[in-house]
């Protein structure tokens, strides 16, 4: 593996940890309330873990968009580099606010519209970038553009093209391929049914 993919990799562990850390103590910041000095010390904790986040997401973007996407030639290179581009402008837009958050949300969907015009034009709809792409594409619409229409279409439209075309699954790529499948689905499941109050977390192809 190319040292600056190596790199990417890594990185995507560190911010995989941040993430979490982010999110538990967004919310243990919010359970403190009237507590102001507890308040306090979860609300610094947090700014401090939002400054990695940044630091990182920016090492890797600026990877991708000097080195990765730009010496990527064949398509399944540049989508899976356009794709990890979004995915990082939306770990951005997670902790953004203002005008801030307004660039990142937009640079993300470029990014992922990007990818995903070349994976319809250039690969199998079981190829698992394309599928991982699809999947990491309907959490942004979801989870940042609050689109649960626009996230349920495209899982649907991925999952559907999928299955249509198992006979040209990959034996290499078949667990990839029908594990995404699987969230795709579960993803579905869970979005469509939040009418009826249940509650659970999206999955999506960090990993």
């Amino acid at each position: 593996m190319p040292f600056r993919s190596y790199r990417t990799e890594l990185r995507g562990v560190e911010v995989g940890a941040r993430r979490s850390s982010w999110r538990v103590i967004s919310s243990i910041e919010q359970k403190t309330e009237g507590n102001e000095k507890k308040q306090q010390m979860a609300r610094e904790y947090r700014m401090k873990i939002e400054t990695e986040l940044q630091e990182i997401c920016q090492d890797v973007l600026n990877l991708l968009d000097k080195f990765l996407i730009a010496n990527a030639t064949q398509a399944e290179s540049k989508v899976f580099y356009l794709k990890m581009k979004g995915d990082y402008f939306r770990y951005l837009s997670e902790v953004a606010s203002g005008d801030s958050k307004k660039d990142t949300v937009e640079n993300s969907q470029q990014a992922y519209q990007k990818a995903f015009d070349i994976s319809k034009k250039d690969m199998q709809p079981t190829h698992p970038i394309r599928l991982g792409l699809a999947l990491n594409f309907s959490v942004f619409f979801y989870e940042i553009l609050n689109s649960p229409e626009q996230a349920c279409t495209l899982a649907k439209q991925a999952f559907d093209e999928a299955i249509a075309e198992l006979d040209t699954l990959n034996e290499d790529s078949y667990k990839d391929s029908t594990l995404i499948m699987q969230l795709l689905r579960d993803n579905l499941t869970l979005w469509t049914s939040e009418n009826q109050g249940d509650e659970g977390e999206t999955g999506d192809g960090d990993n």
